[in-house]
Order: structure tokens, then sequence, then C-alpha cells
């Protein structure tokens, strides 16, 4: 089982208002922080605009790393949100999943969602859910 994934709770509710600002389309961006705790949430524009599928254009993914790096912050996690489905990874979210060192958040605004947040290790295909911590 993977180690736990460490998050602030404001972080856990900018969240879920991410992903309710704009229901229509799938929210996303990446997650950050020091000492292995996510203290960060970098929002990013869903190139895609699209309910089903997500991407940060390069020049923005470039941008929002260039903050982490002159910020002296870890790149932790990436998340992005399933508006009308359960928030367990997709096979485009699997196929997708580049950063392997990285939890993969997932936001369901599904009411009956027993946990609207859930967080996953994703390595060469392998998908183990990993237990949030807040703190």
């Amino acid at each position: 089982m993977p180690d736990p994934v460490h998050i602030r709770r404001e972080i856990l509710e900018r969240l879920l208002d991410e992903a309710r600002r704009n229901p229509e389309i799938e929210c996303c961006g990446l997650l950050a922080g020091t000492g292995g705790v996510i203290t960060e949430i970098l929002p990013a524009h869903n190139a895609l605009v699209s309910a089903t599928a997500y991407e940060i254009a390069p020049e923005e993914l470039f941008r929002l790393f260039r903050h982490l790096r002159d910020s002296d912050l870890d790149h932790l996690g990436i998340y992005h949100s399933h508006p009308a489905t359960d928030n367990a990874p997709s096979p485009t979210d699997i196929a997708r999943a580049y950063y392997p060192d990285a939890a993969y958040f997932i936001i369901s605004l599904r009411t009956e969602a027993p946990r609207p947040v859930r967080a996953f290790e994703i390595r060469d295909g392998v998908v183990m859910e990993v237990e949030i911590v807040q703190e």
C-alpha cells in the first residue's frame, strides 16, 4: 500500500470549490508543498474544455513548474474533477499519468459520492488508492 498523502484541510476545501466553480467541465491543476505536505493549489485552465477529459497546455504547465521552482515548492500532486462520474481514474487518466511520484486527486461532484475527494498513485498503469491525511 502506498504511503498516505498529507494535505492541509483548506486545500481540500479549495479543491471542491474549484470543481464547483465550473461544474460542466473538468477542473485541473497542480498541488505543491514542502516537507511532504500539500499546502498550495495551483489551478490551471482545462485546454480541452471538456466534461470528460482535461489537459494543461504545455506553456501553462511550464509556467506552473517555474513558479514551483522559484517558490521552493515540491510538486506533490495533480488534481482534476469528474463532473458527472465516479472519482476513480478513467482509462485516459491512467494512460496520461506522466508523473509517477505525484498523487492524483480526483474530485466528484456527484451528491451520492461517499468521498468527494480521492487520491491515487498511478505507476506504469497500476492504480492504488492513497489515504488522504488532513493536516
